[in-house]
């Protein structure tokens, strides 16, 4: 970035509770905000590149390593676009233990943001560490949360990081009845444990705010998606009336460009900011929760969400919760949800015949998406009659939501000047928990945020 006269930098050399590597650069010019870049630093991983000429079965496995906070994400994802390429389908009691699989993740990915990473920002501490020692027991509940996340990935997963087990049609085995029984028991204490987070999550003091991009989530007509759906755009500033489109258009509809400022790509929907999560879940799928969530949910003081099934005519009745502040509320509903819902399958559980259905090679194209914990995961495979890969593209909900973390730090800098606030301190302060509001997930490494700002004025003031 070019230098600026009477230019202000403020560094944050290292800045925890931000999975990867990043810089945010501001320029201030006359009290006006008029950039702010969320720089990705990273050098790219290439696995798209690298999945080229390997078997159809390999991607569950490869992908995986992509994250080691959501593997499941990336398997289902790879799983899913595979065989849709093969014509394959997935369903009875395979498909309910891979939903029971990613309801683990979520437990255990979400209680890790919310206890870990976010709430020593609402609870004036730097690190889990600080709020440890005034907060003993929502940590070690929160720790007892994750680990019943944990046991259900290592269960089904065969590990709870990097799961074995997943293969294309299935799993390479899958568990008895009796097998489930002490996870169930594991999971009856975990509900007390993520309906205690969300009364205690309710407590925080949100600030004012409101993200003014597209939502966008998957949605399925009656349930709340997690591992399937049809993608679906609630737009900014238009009637609550959700649109979806079939999953093989994504790439028609999400567009991804290279900018200067970061190694990432940047997303844009239909040419427009859009922001994948919690928020765009909860706004288009959240009437479809389960009763014991949405009561949780108007007790913790959300919002009813639009009460109207994605497709059907009409403006729903709801208000959509676009506060990047009240996200931790939301993904303490969906901790509450997934024990439920884990629960819910094991109590209906009858072990398949067999562990997976075939999915033999053949020529074509596949696409798939689930829900990450961060947001909406798109896989795509161009396979050869071999079944060989010939092209692979895989986009992250971080990729997608940059755009709208960069306009949200825009706004929250920019009111903080017009409050008056602009010591380095207040202003590294409100970045990096605009950062974390959104979780990115960059890499699963190193944790570096620096942030740069740099003030012109004109001259003569």
């Amino acid at each position: 970035m070019t230098d600026f006269p009477a230019s202000r930098v403020l560094r944050i050399p290292a800045v925890s509770r931000v999975e990867g590597e990043t810089a945010l650069r501001l320029l201030v010019q006359d009290g006006t905000v008029t950039e702010a870049h969320l720089a990705i630093y990273e050098p790219p991983r290439f696995f798209e590149a690298f999945l080229r000429g390997r078997a159809h079965t390999e991607p569950p496995d490869l992908t995986s390593r992509i994250c080691g906070i959501c593997p499941v994400a990336y398997q289902m994802s790879a799983c899913r676009a595979i065989e849709d390429a093969c014509g394959v389908t997935v369903d009875g009691q395979l498909a309910a233990l891979r939903r029971l699989l990613y309801c683990g993740e979520w437990i255990e990915s979400q209680t890790l943001h919310i206890h870990m990473l976010h709430a020593p920002d609402f609870l004036g501490h730097h690190d889990v560490i600080g709020l440890s020692r005034t907060h003993r027991e929502h940590v070690e509940r929160g720790l007892r949360l994750k680990q019943a996340g944990n046991a259900v990935v290592e269960l089904l997963g065969g590990r709870a990081i990097h799961p074995v087990n997943v293969r294309l049609g299935g799993f390479h085995r899958t568990p008895t009845r009796s097998r489930l029984r002490p996870l169930a028991e594991r999971l009856r204490a975990a509900l007390d444990d993520a309906w205690d987070t969300l009364c205690w999550v309710a407590g925080f003091d949100f600030p004012d705010a409101e993200c003014d991009a597209d939502l966008f989530a998957l949605a399925e007509s009656s349930t709340y998606a997690i591992e399937s759906g049809v993608p679906t755009v609630l737009p900014y500033g238009e009637p609550v009336r959700p649109r979806g489109f079939p999953l093989r258009e994504f790439n028609d509809h999400v567009a991804e460009t290279q900018v200067a400022h970061s190694s990432a790509l940047h997303a844009r929907l239909d040419g427009r900011r859009h922001l994948t999560g919690a928020l765009a879940r909860w706004a288009i799928s959240g009437h479809l929760l389960s009763p014991l969530a949405l009561e949780a949910a108007r007790e913790a003081g959300l919002d009813a969400p639009p009460g109207r099934r994605p497709g059907t005519p009409g403006v729903a009745v709801g208000t959509v919760c676009r506060n990047p502040y009240r996200s931790i509320l939301v993904r303490a509903v969906e901790v509450l949800y997934a024990v439920e819902e884990a629960l819910r399958i094991i109590d209906a559980y009858e072990r398949p015949e067999h562990p997976f259905v075939e999915v033999p090679p053949c020529a074509g194209t596949g696409h798939g998406a689930t829900e990450a914990p961060r947001g909406l995961l798109y896989h795509r495979y161009v396979l050869d009659a071999s079944g060989r890969i010939a092209d692979a593209r895989l986009v992250p909900p971080t990729a997608q939501n940059q755009a709208a973390i960069e306009e949200d730090l825009r706004r929250t800098v920019q009111a903080c000047l017009d409050r008056g606030e602009s010591t380095d301190e207040e202003l590294a302060r409100v970045c990096e928990r605009a950062v974390r509001n959104h979780d990115p997930c960059i890499s699963c490494s190193a944790h570096f945020l620096e942030l740069d700002i740099r003030r012109t004025h004109a001259a003569g003031q």
